[in-house]
């Protein structure tokens, strides 16, 4: 049995988009100011699904510098998730457009940040 197929009939969790937060380790920048812990990626239908899940956990600088030769240590660096639960794993067409639904709604979110904060995201359509 694979791992990253879920069991017939089973729920599947699956990562939508995946990457980094960060910013200033000094500034005074609290991310359930600027981000929610749900995105609703079904508004105004009848959809049963649950919310996307939006995670951050703080790790060490997953690299050392920025591409314009900026060290990374002088940042509060964070691992960013937004993971959706389904009853039964949706197409990987299906969940394109979950993520592009989520990537649209956490933009202006992202935009609306500090001076300072900076992120890199990407679609990564892996079950967990």
């Amino acid at each position: 049995m694979s791992t990253s197929e879920p069991q017939a009939g089973g729920r599947a969790a699956v990562r939508l988009l995946q990457g980094y937060v960060w910013h200033p380790q000094g500034a005074d920048i609290e991310l359930e100011h600027y981000l929610p812990h749900e995105l609703d990626l079904t508004p105004g239908t009848a959809d049963d699904q649950e919310a996307a899940h939006v995670l951050w956990d703080g790790v060490t600088p997953p690299f050392a510098f920025f591409e314009n030769g900026e060290p990374t240590a002088s940042q509060a660096f964070y691992q960013f998730t937004v993971l959706r639960v389904y009853g039964e794993r949706p197409s990987n067409d299906a969940l394109h457009d979950d993520a592009t639904a989520a990537s649209q709604l956490l933009g202006p979110l992202l935009d609306g940040t500090p001076e300072g904060f900076g992120w890199q995201l990407w679609e990564d359509l892996r079950d967990l």
